[in-house]
């Protein structure tokens, strides 16, 4: 099955027949994305802006990780669902639209930026927690983030433009 066999396929179920013929559904679900974006993008740039030494420098990183990080998720998941629900209304229409390749390359970026934050230098935290400018590594992964997220929500929004 090709790729955009199954985003054919992927239209046709119910989910994805709501969303793109009902009068509210995708008005709904793209406020309830926006929100998630919102809650977990919004909050991810106060700990980008840390790493990065531009801000609340008198914050140990780890304190405000352990603060932000519910919220982080509970928006990334809302985000994450929202998003996989609008896809599955106009799957071929995204499959074929360039910003919508640049939006998931830029989440998949964000996504390896992360996890070689916490699997490489997070692990030297202790070295650095309380530094009001904590090494090139975080402030690299802080900046790396914000330009990342930063592709993935223009794209995004650009995705509105192209596609209807």
């Amino acid at each position: 099955m090709s790729v955009l066999t199954a985003c054919e396929w992927l239209e046709n179920t119910s989910t994805g027949v709501l969303v793109r013929e009902s009068l509210y559904g995708f008005p709904i679900l793209a406020a309830i994305h926006i929100l998630g974006l919102t809650l977990s993008v919004g909050t991810l740039v106060w700990f980008d802006l840390r790493l990065a030494g531009a801000a609340m420098p008198r914050c140990r990183v780890s304190e405000l990780y352990r603060r932000l990080m519910p919220w982080m998720l509970t928006g990334f998941a809302v985000m994450l669902v929202s998003g996989v629900l609008l896809f599955s209304g106009f799957a071929t229409k995204a499959y074929e639209n360039l910003y919508f390749r640049i939006k998931i390359v830029a989440i998949l970026l964000a996504s390896a930026n992360a996890l070689f934050f916490h699997f490489r230098t997070e692990r030297r935290i202790a070295r650095w927690d309380a530094a009001a400018r904590p090494p090139l590594p975080a402030r690299l992964a802080g900046l790396i983030s914000m330009l990342v997220w930063a592709a993935a929500i223009m794209a995004g929004r650009m995705m509105s433009y192209t596609m209807f």
